[in-house]
């Protein structure tokens, strides 16, 4: 790619603001001057990630991640600094003249993977061109407009239709010059015995499945002529792992992040016509349960969740075991009840968008009260055993709640439907709550929303070095300072050295104090880590040139006691061969180093 100007690249870092560019991957919250969310970079229940709208960068405290806003996006979505600078001088409307063609992909993508990508980009305009342009298409988008989709919806979603012909895609595709085992391998194709590669999707409405990027990773095609199976799924692929994908993630992110709150469904059909009724923020899963990956990613994008699953025995199970992941990793979960028999597509076209929003959706149950119902089927209340059965596994869950208000709630629930006496309940429960904390004291430990910043304890000269380099970062007149009171001494840490010499270096070159400007100059990860956390620590309150001294002080005695150390060592040895003259040579030593400390 043509070299992008040092100019336009601060032109472009000092137009946006990096809270806003991180919100839209990461839900943070303001506390104190930073933000705080779970890091995108490693799994975590608790937030330990943050991010310094004053110095425009961020920092994990968790697995020492760490940089400005243009580093995010190349580890966040594995692109090359290039390609994050023009991702963001888009954003920011930044006109950057570089000639259409001259972008290089990211070293880290395959050919392979490019090539299936570009094929499924291709292959979903196309589709969509056949069912909104062309006659062929016309008995399709007949079916999804009685079925209730309007135009708008098929244009947001680019639904599409396969051409019932056997291999009028293969040939399209090699005509492309695209090699069609990697097209079957892609789960464009399919190959028969005799080798020749046919179309896998015919006749068919067809339901593109984007990844966060919203690129076009894979289809959902559904039979228009009754033909098994009616939904015909693309395979797994090196682009597509269904267990890391949530239908409608890249369109929902800015409603998720504006409303604070995501609706989980069951099936993309579900997403499509809850958005026709205003929701929005839906996503669904792609015919996997909900996975450890979509828990994580939805997590990091807000902690309140609402599942609407269909009300049958399979739903209300897949429901059950989604919302206690979810609970696991530190969401609060709500279940939206569908009547039985429906599921929200055939919900919205029976009863309409109104009802579907405000009974449904806005409807819905805490988790604890889904639990009441959850453990009531297949029982027969009026039976005593069942009865039994029943109140001890509510008695289970209701041990569970953190809060002392919502046991009390649920347990008075229980005593007054059974006519039970409250405090024979509630001393069965703390026997349940003691007997589960012994057996698993782990899983008993209260969950707290603090931030979790590991306090490391450093040696004092190390110390001394990391808050030495905070000063710096914030003026060039303390680094030049710092340089004289060093006299010409080094840093013990070598990245400190580094990062000493390399800021110097900056400031030679004329920039001003920066930190985020300073990560774009430094072009090692592990340097730029490290500069990320030491930027972080608040050394507001120590201007002033005795602070320096004493900090450039603890540098040098370190220095000072290493050689005292290894002259001990050569005393030793020098006693060792009997040269007692050395050794009292190298005594004298350690008591003259001694005294300047």
């Amino acid at each position: 790619m043509a070299k992008i100007p040092e100019e336009k690249i601060n032109e472009i870092r000092q137009s946006v603001d990096i809270v806003d560019i991180i919100s839209d991957y990461v839900q943070l919250k303001k506390q104190g001057r930073n933000y705080f969310g779970l890091c995108p970079f490693h799994g975590e229940n608790t937030p330990s990630f943050s991010v310094s709208p004053e110095k425009q960068i961020f920092h994990c405290f968790g697995c020492g991640a760490g940089g400005n806003v243009f580093t995010f996006l190349m580890d966040y979505e594995g692109i090359s600094f290039q390609e994050a600078v023009i991702k963001l001088a888009q954003k920011s409307n930044i006109p950057l003249n570089i000639e259409h063609g001259v972008e290089q992909k990211s070293q880290k993508t395959s050919k392979e993977y490019e090539q299936m990508i570009e094929a499924h980009e291709l292959l979903r305009k196309f589709y969509h061109h056949l069912l909104i342009n062309t006659k062929e298409g016309q008995e399709a988008l007949e079916y999804l407009k009685q079925r209730g989709f309007t135009l708008e919806s098929i244009e947001k979603f680019q639904i599409g239709w396969s051409l019932p012909n056997w291999d009028f895609v293969a040939k399209l595709l090699k005509r492309r010059g695209y090699s069609l085992p990697l097209m079957e391998k892609a789960g464009l194709l399919v190959q028969r015995n005799n080798g020749e590669f046919i179309d896998r999707f015919r006749n068919r409405i067809m339901f593109p499945i984007f990844d966060e990027k919203g690129r076009t990773i894979a289809f959902s095609g559904r039979a228009l002529d009754g033909n098994e199976p009616k939904y015909l799924n693309s395979p797994e692929t090196i682009i597509f792992h269904k267990s890391k994908v949530l239908y409608n993630f890249h369109h929902a992110r800015s409603s998720i992040r504006k409303f604070q709150q995501v609706v989980l469904f069951e099936g993309f059909a579900d997403v499509i016509s809850a958005d026709r009724a205003g929701i929005t923020n839906g996503v669904a899963v792609m015919g996997t349960s909900l996975t450890e990956h979509h828990a994580l990613v939805l997590r990091r994008m807000t902690d309140q969740v609402i599942i609407c699953y269909d009300s049958d025995d399979a739903g209300t199970n897949a429901a059950f075991k989604a919302a206690e992941l979810l609970q696991q990793h530190g969401c609060q979960v709500k279940i939206a009840q569908m009547p039985m028999d429906l599921d929200p597509d055939d919900y919205v076209q029976k009863y309409g968008a109104e009802k579907f929003r405000n009974e449904v959706i806005d409807g819905a149950m805490t988790f604890m009260a889904f639990k009441f119902l959850f453990y009531r089927r297949g029982k027969n209340l009026q039976n005593e055993g069942d009865r039994l059965q029943y109140i001890e596994e509510l008695l289970k869950e209701i041990s569970k709640l953190p809060r002392a208000v919502e046991r009390d709630l649920y347990l008075r629930q229980l005593a007054e439907e059974f006519s039970l006496s409250l405090e024979a309940l509630k001393s069965q429960q703390r026997q349940i709550f003691y007997a589960q904390k012994k057996k698993n004291p782990q899983a008993w430990k209260p969950k707290t929303n603090y931030i979790a910043v590991e306090q490391k304890l450093l040696p004092a000269y190390q110390t001394a070095e990391r808050r030495l380099i905070a000063h710096m970062l914030k003026s060039e007149e303390v680094a030049y300072k710092v340089k004289d009171l060093l006299a010409g001494q080094m840093f013990n840490i070598d990245e400190h050295q580094i990062i000493f010499t390399y800021l110097l270096a900056y400031y030679e070159e004329g920039y001003e104090p920066n930190s985020s400007q300073f990560l774009n100059y430094l072009r090692d990860e592990r340097l730029r880590a490290i500069v990320a956390e030491i930027a972080m620590i608040d050394v507001e309150q120590e201007d002033n040139d005795q602070v320096l001294q004493d900090y450039v002080y603890q540098v040098i005695k370190q220095q000072k006691m290493m050689k005292i150390k290894e002259k001990e060592v050569k005393k030793l040895e020098a006693e060792r061969q009997k040269n007692h003259l050395l050794a009292a040579q190298i005594a004298m030593e350690i008591i003259e180093l001694r005294k300047s400390l």
